[in-house]
């Protein structure tokens, strides 16, 4: 008998005193038992997953109550049934339509040129020090000033088109993104680079094969910073000379003191800037997946 064979024989024989039926049963039980420990962890984790939800959804109706409740006692604020009803007539004539999608597109085209400028930028601040000298004092100086200053400047340079709207968004994205992506080479663990030179490895092999996948949770987490620097500096944006936009039909709403429209466009900001986070947030998860998470 083979050596595989007398384990074989070995495991089918039942314990002294017990009766097979008592051992297939006993084997039955801990199968059985063995699932639901399997079970349960995937029970927990769905649990967990919808408990956020829930307490988001709670969070917004208390946020309404508030709201509600402030308005009903005196406070300057218009009550959620106005917005409401100025939200329906903004939607039926279409005028919230085209400035959504007048805000969205300069909000996206200014947060991609400022990615796609900040990425490269940053990985080559962090891994060139040369470079790193010249450049970063510059990025340090731009970002103590509020691109908000720079709209004069950006007028009388690039004219009151969509230029200088695009531009200021642009500078703050790049900003927000540039350090983070600096930040992400810069805390690349060498140990890691130093094995990969031990291999063999050339530059370019280890910024794409280590530098890159090390630094892109700081990329997106820049990525969400921008972006949200690119909401909040859309509605300055488009006091240059704009006849549409969010922020445009905020600022006219101003004049006449009309607060459910500026509350819609409050919200419509809000909303749009949160969905945009939420699928950066997605793509953060999904790229790095490795990364252990509390």
């Amino acid at each position: 008998m083979s050596v595989l064979d007398k384990r074989s024989a070995g495991r089918r024989q039942p314990r002294p005193g017990a009766s097979p039926d008592t051992d297939a049963g006993d084997t039955a039980a801990a199968d059985t038992t063995a699932g639901a420990d399997k079970s349960a962890p995937e029970h927990g984790r769905s649990g967990r997953r919808g408990l956020p939800l829930a307490l988001n959804a709670v969070s917004v109706a208390l946020g309404i109550a508030l709201w509600w409740a402030l308005a009903s006692a005196g406070f300057k604020l218009p009550t959620p049934p106005e917005v409401v009803s100025r939200a329906g007539t903004l939607i039926g004539d279409g005028t919230l339509a085209d400035d959504a999608l007048a805000s969205l597109t300069r909000v996206l085209v200014g947060f991609a040129l400022g990615t796609a400028v900040a990425v490269p930028v940053g990985f080559l601040m962090g891994w060139y020090g040369i470079l790193r000298g010249l450049i970063e004092p510059w990025i340090q100086f731009f970002r103590t000033i509020p691109p908000l200053a720079i709209i004069p400047l950006a007028v009388v340079a690039m004219g009151i088109d969509e230029t200088p709207k695009i531009f200021v968004i642009f500078l703050a994205a790049f900003l927000a993104c540039v350090i983070s992506t600096f930040q992400g080479v810069v805390n690349v663990d060498r140990t890691l680079i130093n094995a990969a030179r031990v291999l063999g490895a050339g530059d370019a092999t280890i910024f794409a094969r280590v530098v890159v996948p090390a630094s892109t949770p700081f990329i997106l987490v820049g990525m969400r910073v921008g972006l949200g620097s690119a909401w909040a500096t859309l509605v300055a944006a488009e006091l240059i000379a704009a006849q549409e936009g969010l922020g445009y039909r905020m600022q006219n709403a101003q004049l006449y003191y009309d607060l459910p429209t500026i509350f819609v466009g409050l919200i419509s900001i809000g909303i749009l800037g949160l969905l945009m986070d939420r699928v950066l947030l997605l793509a953060e998860r999904r790229l790095t997946r490795w990364q252990e998470r509390r």
